[in-house]
């Protein structure tokens, strides 16, 4: 028998959990929102009426208050959202040890070994659609396929608060006319370079040469056609196992366009402050240095670096990506976003080799300084210890980089 996949996703969920607190919101159009002042205006989700009104996810509140001059912004409240992503979570752990997260408000749910045919397990997508309506006060759709991307492809298909099912006896005449963009991972930049080849629905990507996806694309182009034929599969993870973690990175729109080298120093040293203090609480060592910049015309570029040797020391890494920018950036515009990533892992506790180069004393001084650093910000807060070159009244410097977690 094929297996039985479930993907469970919150409709409009941030507005959903928002409108159980604002019960006079519930037949106005409204959404969940950045905050314009620090320039993170953007729209996170809305509610039905303001889709209806032509609202959408992603899009400046300026744009979406031109569309809907009666809509109504809420701000965030992750931690409230965190809360019942977790009693969702509980409620699908009754069903399966199968669950794996897909962000906050989706669920992938492998039921194979505890229903006895795919009926049987569209009747637990529906009682799962009723239990988080009536349990939690939202609602879910739910998608039921054989494989996770298909799964994920159902629970989109139609909402809210509807089961979608696609088996191997019809998947082909439902699933090969939908536009190419609904299927996993085909984001816009991939969907544009796919219209150059006149790939338009995923029937069209299922009948291209995997040799021609493959050169154009390299190695995901051999999995966008095995998934747009089917033949996704990945399993569904196990709760609790934890995938290897390959990157740790950090990024901000600040508060003021960055106009010289001064401020964007200021940024990366912040930057670099959470990103080494994370590598440290996880112990390990990154040898690569990723930047990500982005103008105020909205351009984005990254550049990267190798080091020789690993490290998890706060000023190396910040002076690694100070280096990139310099190397690459020639300020043609003022910048609106930077962010800041390591890789290439290695454990704290292995044996390196050491640099004949550089004062071997000096670096160890420097991470028991970054430990002891780490201990007072813990119990002190983020700001506690600063380097003075982030003591200016700049409004630059006005901002986290931490998550919440962190801070």
């Amino acid at each position: 028998m094929d297996r039985i996949i479930l993907h469970s996703d919150c409709n409009c969920f941030y507005a959903s959990v928002e409108a159980l607190y604002h019960p006079e919101l519930r037949n106005k159009p409204f959404a969940v929102g950045g905050d314009p002042e620090k320039r993170h205006g953007i729209i996170l989700t809305k509610n039905q009426l303001a889709k209806q009104c032509g609202v959408a996810t992603g899009e400046a509140l300026w744009q979406a208050r031109r569309k809907c001059p009666e809509l109504v912004v809420l701000p965030p409240r992750f931690p409230l959202y965190t809360q019942f992503s977790k009693r969702a979570r509980t409620l699908y752990l009754q069903y399966t040890d199968q669950v794996e997260p897909f962000g906050l408000d989706e669920a992938w749910l492998d039921i194979t070994g505890s229903v006895a045919s795919p009926a049987a397990g569209v009747r637990t997508a529906d009682e799962i659609r009723r239990r988080i309506r009536e349990e939690l006060g939202i609602t879910v759709s739910v998608g039921v396929s054989w494989n996770k991307v298909f799964a994920k492809l159902g629970s989109d298909y139609k909402k809210p608060d509807a089961t979608t099912v696609f088996l191997r006896n019809d998947w082909k005449s439902r699933i090969w006319p939908l536009p190419v963009e609904n299927l996993l991972f085909v984001g816009r930049a991939t969907q544009k370079k796919l219209l150059e080849y006149g790939v338009h629905t995923i029937g069209d990507l299922a009948a291209m040469p995997q040799n021609v996806l493959q050169a154009r694309f390299g190695k995901s182009g051999a999995v966008l056609w095995n998934y747009a034929n089917g033949l996704d599969t990945a399993p569904v993870e196990h709760w609790g196992s934890r995938a290897a973690v390959k990157s740790i990175g950090n990024s901000v729109t600040t508060p003021h366009d960055l106009t010289c080298e001064a401020d964007v120093k200021r940024v990366f040293l912040e930057l670099a402050d959470s990103v080494a203090r994370r590598l440290r609480e996880q112990t390990f060592l990154a040898r690569t240095v990723t930047i990500s910049v982005r103008d105020t015309s909205l351009h984005t570029f990254t550049r990267r670096r190798t080091r020789v040797q690993y490290t998890n020391i706060t000023r190396e890494i910040a002076a690694d990506a100070l280096t990139l920018f310099q190397e690459s950036y020639h300020w043609s515009l003022p910048l609106r976003s930077i962010g800041l990533t390591v890789s290439d892992f290695t454990a704290a506790e292995a044996c390196v080799q050491t640099n004949l180069f550089q004062d071997e004393l000096e670096r160890e001084r420097e991470e028991k300084l970054d430990a002891a650093l780490d201990s007072l910000k813990k119990r002190y807060g983020t700001a506690c210890v600063q380097p003075a070159v982030l003591l200016h009244d700049n409004p630059c410097d006005r901002f986290s980089p931490l998550p919440p977690a962190c801070k």
